[in-house]
């Protein structure tokens, strides 16, 4: 697909962007939106939340998604919005949390509410504030020490500068978009449920082999323990405690982030099982680093296993490539006592189906889910000889690893997917391809799933109705 430049561009006046079309409006947010504050009187009203990837969506829907959410007991009090409105949440905004709505409902009140005081199309800003640009504006401009701490104020927003095109360009953009994104995000969706089916295929050849063995012939007993049932019976069934000479959680109070310094690791760093750094890892000094370690230092072939968050459950084993770094906490850590128990056969029985329904039963549900150091120190897991740890270890890296290679290259795809869509968006919002003569092909006669989402139908005069 290819597109031509408009003729001619003036410049933008805005951090991040040199030019756009030359007969685009350059305005301040304040000219475009303001800010409105109604409040719910009964808390009754759909409850909506802010997806970065998607924007404003009913919280039951990502609940139904499986994020665990965590609901007030009462929602009187919290902030109206109607269709069309943008929501954003101030501490997220430089993160995509924002995005024009297409449900009226309420969301915290600790966002904000704007409303069009200009007759322009919402939807078309849905998609120029969570592009690239507006992103890195709004990280700029936005207040706090470290990313976590970030936020957009209103009036720092309503300061911040517009691109405005014509009535007929916005709502034509938006159609481009909401057509080309739902092409995009379909594929996206093929390569996640790949993903997922290949997940639960490395799950079960997990599963079976901790709890059952490799040999079908061997005599079963009893377990004791629930989610274990019949295992081989030589092997025992103790708590992990009893084989852990070391069970941490990482710091609860975080000392101050640092530009250079000692890296400390979340559940982010956590990619596809293993343990990794990342370039935009958070930084600890080195006498705070040195602070931390009279507690506990990480250290090569411990097990790690976040309780906190959604990704309660994630586990990875630490690698000798790592160097000097402590863990947040969101992340519990395990040493195992290698002469009874191989810390790789820890890390699968991690991630069984069955220790991993136990993780979520045990849960505690407050601001998010998350599990105490304690009660997963008691879980009872399967224990085999060690020499049979080993050899299971072993047939298990043979048969999910033709598994692996398949999801690194559908995640693969679905990244490089999602840069695609970005770039995309960036450069129909800021004018870089010209797109007013673009008509879907003639088979596209029905709403696309982007467009059901964003709520645009259009009528021959090109506007919502």
């Amino acid at each position: 697909m290819t597109f031509q430049m408009y003729s001619s561009y003036k410049d933008a006046g805005f951090v991040g962007l040199d030019q756009v079309p030359s007969h685009w409006d350059v305005l301040r947010f304040k000219q475009v939106f303001g800010e409105v504050n109604e409040r719910s009187t009964t808390g009754e009203e759909e409850l909506l939340s802010v997806s970065e990837y998607y924007g404003v969506k009913p919280r039951s829907q990502k609940i139904d998604e499986g994020e665990h959410l965590s609901r007030a007991e009462s929602l009187e009090g919290y902030k109206l919005c109607d269709e069309g409105d943008l929501v954003m949440n101030i501490m997220l905004a430089w993160k995509r949390g924002l995005g024009v709505t297409n449900y009226r409902g309420i969301v915290s009140p600790a966002y904000a509410v704007f409303r069009l005081v200009r007759d322009d199309f919402p939807f078309y800003y849905h998609y120029l504030l969570r592009s690239n640009e507006y992103i890195g504006y709004f990280k700029t401009f936005s207040s706090g020490v470290i990313d976590s701490r970030l936020r957009l104020y209103p009036e720092v927003f309503g300061r911040l500068t517009a691109i405005v095109p014509p009535l007929n360009e916005q709502t034509q953009i938006a159609r481009f978009l909401d057509h080309e994104t739902a092409k995009i995000d379909g594929l996206i969706r093929e390569q996640e449920r790949l993903i997922g089916l290949l997940q639960e295929k490395r799950q079960a050849v997990i599963s079976h082999a901790v709890t059952k063995g490799l040999k079908p012939d061997v005599p079963m007993k009893d377990s004791g323990v629930e989610w274990l049932g019949r295992v081989p019976a030589h092997w025992t069934s103790s708590s992990i405690k009893r084989f852990c000479s070391l069970v941490k959680d990482g710091t609860h109070l975080p000392p101050p982030r640092v530009s250079e310094g000692i890296p400390l690791l979340s559940v982010r760093n956590i990619v596809g099982g293993e343990f990794v750094r990342r370039s935009d890892d958070s930084k600890i000094s080195e006498n705070d680093y040195v602070a931390l370690c009279r507690s506990f230092t990480p250290q090569q072939r411990d097990v790690l296993l976040a309780i906190v968050g959604a990704t309660l459950g994630k586990t990875a084993i630490i690698s000798d490539a790592m160097g000097h770094f402590h863990i947040q906490r969101s992340l519990a850590l395990f040493r195992a006592d290698a002469s009874k128990l191989n810390p790789h056969w820890l890390h699968w029985v991690f991630q069984s189906a069955g220790f991993q329904s136990l993780l979520w039963e045990y849960a505690g549900f407050s601001a998010q889910p998350g599990i105490y150091l304690g009660t997963l120190a008691s879980f009872k897991i399967p224990v085999p000889p060690i020499k049979e740890q080993i050899e299971i270890n072993e047939w298990i890296g043979r048969q999910i690893d033709p598994m692996n290679t398949l999801i690194k290259e559908a995640e693969s795809a679905v990244l490089l997917m999602k840069e695609r869509r970005s770039s995309l968006i960036s450069a129909a919002v800021t004018g870089k391809i010209d797109i007013r003569n673009w008509q879907p092909p003639a088979d596209s006669m029905v709403l696309n799933e982007g467009a059901s989402e964003l709520g645009v139908e259009e009528t021959a005069a090109g506007r919502k109705v």
